[in-house]
């Protein structure tokens, strides 16, 4: 067995805080370190060669005895408990892939394990140099006391601990119980090496893969889990979803419930050219329970209410035409800034949510909640016609993007917004901030070329050409100064092409 360095004992006491300083230690990482030597690593996959039974009798530490009985009698279950992981591709590899700078899972290295409060042992193998911790996300967070959950002073984020690994004997301190999950993330996912780690005190909640396991492995799973939260791993996707309402809603249907969220991805990806292009990332987006808000997207990705109501739409039978879960990914999806310049938070996810709509032969949203007629009333029949990024209503702002994609599909191009998506990966921005306004008149411009068509006349009917200066609020403030002269470079660009106009006019189609 490669020889253990001291230092990773010194380690110890700087990651586990609490444990090192606030109570007396259940288990002593000496005794720990020193029975290392009846085992065959530093990670006690297996016992020594030439191990004897009587030698049980020797042990310093009682937790490390047990572990070797059960390997000595072949009882061990290590299924979880034991494993080796590689790193998930980092948000470096995501923004190559996508130039989506954040948005997916933090938590994809599931283990399957749970980890009690208190003191507990993690026995770690090489590191080979690389940064490798834990995670404990406190995914059942209730509202803080005494507030409205929409007004908690905690906020609506995930809390979590993230814990330091060293090679060798971890005693750690686990703040609160819960699922535990590796944290090791690289820019060279597909080289770096795997790393070992042993949960010698976990417990097995166990974890759902939708591409290897069968629906009784799944019941099985919700019927024997520890922990309140059961983590499902889908091909593009990760869930962390409350095992009662999975009980009530998916008992039957894991793998129904895994491929309803995998074809919204799959639609998505083709939206945005991730298909076509062969971009989609080695990583997944995550959809958790919170309790503090209906459903939103924040740094871990999308949540959704922990009531019934919300969790039947976020595990329901009609989940893939939800238009709740699909416009949430789409908040993960859309291309900042040069698709979400300040003004189309609410409105390039919607694109999304609108295409996998239109697949599964959805009536339009614009179309049945009358936001054609108020747009064409409020923008293209206006006295005095607003700039469209001050356009108050996010799906009255849609209408116009959203005609594009009509007029392409009858000219035959499905593909319009994919390959927009995809020459805008292979471009640099045009500005963020107050500056951010500049990727709507390349916007344009792309359009343009990539329909061959003029569009001069549906941008300046939209208001895409008001100039002035205006205050836009969308989550962020931003002041916009449209000049003349931002407008006129943009017409020189699209005249320059000499391309027809559209044979029909474009600022009225509906769906």
């Amino acid at each position: 067995m490669k020889t253990l360095r001291i230092w990773t004992v010194a380690a110890l006491w700087c990651c586990t805080g609490i444990a090192a300083y606030g109570q007396v230690a259940s288990y002593s990482t000496q005794a720990i370190t020193k029975d290392l030597a009846y085992f065959s690593d530093w990670t006690a996959s297996a016992l020594a060669e030439g191990f004897k039974s009587k030698q049980l009798k020797t042990f310093s530490s009682p937790l490390m005895r047990r572990l070797a009985e059960q390997l000595d009698e072949g009882t061990y279950q290590s299924r979880y408990l034991l494993n080796s992981y590689k790193p998930v591709a980092s948000d470096k590899v995501l923004e190559k892939h996508l130039k989506l700078d954040n948005g997916y899972s933090r938590y994809e290295n599931i283990t399957g394990v749970y980890l009690e409060q208190g003191e507990n042992v993690v026995l770690v193998g090489d590191l080979h140099g690389r940064e490798v911790g834990l995670l404990i996300p406190d995914w059942m967070r209730q509202p803080t006391p005494g507030y409205k959950p929409t007004q908690d002073p905690e906020g609506w984020g995930l809390k979590k601990q993230r814990i330091a690994l060293h090679e060798g004997v971890n005693v750690i301190y686990v703040e609160k119980a819960g699922n535990v999950y590796v944290d090791y993330f690289a820019d060279d996912p597909e080289i770096a090496p795997a790393v070992t780690i042993h949960f010698v005190t976990g417990r097995v909640n166990g974890y759902f893969d939708a591409e290897t396991q069968t629906n009784e492995d799944w019941k099985h799973l919700l019927d024997h889990a520890v922990g309140p939260v059961m983590d499902v791993k889908t091909r593009y996707m990760q869930l962390a979803y409350p095992v009662e309402y999975l009980k009530k809603f998916r008992y039957n249907e894991g793998k129904e419930l895994a491929e309803a969220y995998d074809k919204i991805m799959l639609q998505q990806y083709t939206f945005n050219g991730a298909v076509k292009y062969g971009r989609i990332p080695p990583k997944r987006i995550l959809a958790r329970v919170n309790f503090n808000y209906f459903m939103f997207r924040d740094g871990d990705v999308v949540a959704f209410l922990g009531n019934e109501g919300t969790m039947k739409s976020a595990l329901g039978p009609d989940i893939y035409t939800d238009w709740g879960v699909n416009h949430e990914i789409g908040h993960v999806m859309q291309m900042r800034p040069q698709l979400t310049w300040g003004g189309m938070t609410e409105v390039s996810n919607n694109l999304f949510t609108m295409y996998v709509a239109s697949q599964a032969g959805k009536p339009s949203r614009l179309g049945k909640s009358k936001n054609y007629e108020k747009a064409f009333a409020n923008v293209l029949d206006a006295a005095q016609k607003p700039f469209i990024m001050c356009v108050s209503d996010p799906f009255e702002k849609l209408v116009p993007f959203w005609q594009l994609y009509l007029y392409a599909k009858r000219k035959g191009y499905a593909d319009f917004y994919a390959d927009l998506m995809e020459h805008m990966r292979n471009h640099p921005d045009k500005g963020r901030g107050n500056a951010s306004i500049n990727n709507m008149y390349e916007f344009a411009k792309v359009s343009c070329d990539l329909l061959k068509t003029d569009l001069t006349d549906f941008f300046e009917a939209w208001g895409f050409f008001v100039t002035g200066k205006f205050e836009i609020g969308d989550y962020s403030h931003y002041t916009f100064n449209v000049t003349p002269e931002m407008v006129e470079e943009t017409k020189r660009y699209i005249a320059g092409k000499n391309y027809p106009k559209p044979a029909e006019d474009v600022t009225r189609l509906t769906d």
